[in-house]
């Protein structure tokens, strides 16, 4: 099952209107240093959102299964994105009277989230650029000879 997103330009700004599986709404926009009206986040601070949400919702979902009380879970996601290879620091806590074999445990968990585990991975890219000439009319580029 693959997941679908589709982003669309709001003219004369730098926001984008993102649909996500056809279900979800969500804005990005670029700080104003970068030309934008910063309103949204901008496309890449969406990367370790996502990686944070995945852990933890990882995590509550695992304890659930397993009948641990886990309290209140936070994950914090420092991104370091102006750096090759990037870096995230993940830093997890849990408020519940949990074991060093639980924890051990939920430590696995936090690293087998998908969001994750597509970052650790990588990932193949396959672009297509089409120039839109009107509803329903796509017509690929002219190829350079």
């Amino acid at each position: 099952m693959s997941l679908a997103a589709t982003a669309r330009s709001i003219p004369d700004t730098l926001r984008q209107d993102v649909v996500v599986d056809g279900r979800h709404r969500l804005v990005t926009d670029e700080p104003e240093r970068l030309g934008g009206d910063g309103s949204a986040p901008a496309p890449h601070e969406l990367l370790p959102a996502a990686l944070a949400s995945c852990v933890s919702t990882s995590l509550v979902m695992y304890a659930r299964t397993a009948g641990w009380e886990l309290g209140e879970v936070s994950v914090d996601v420092d991104y370091e994105h102006r750096v090759t290879p990037r870096r995230f620091r993940v830093t997890i806590r849990v408020g519940g009277d949990v074991d060093d074999a639980q924890l051990a445990r939920l430590e696995r968990v936090a690293r087998a989230c998908p969001v994750r585990r597509a970052l650790q991975e990588g990932a193949v890219f396959e672009e297509t650029l089409v120039r839109d000439t009107g509803p329903g009319l796509r017509v690929p580029p002219a190829r350079a000879a």
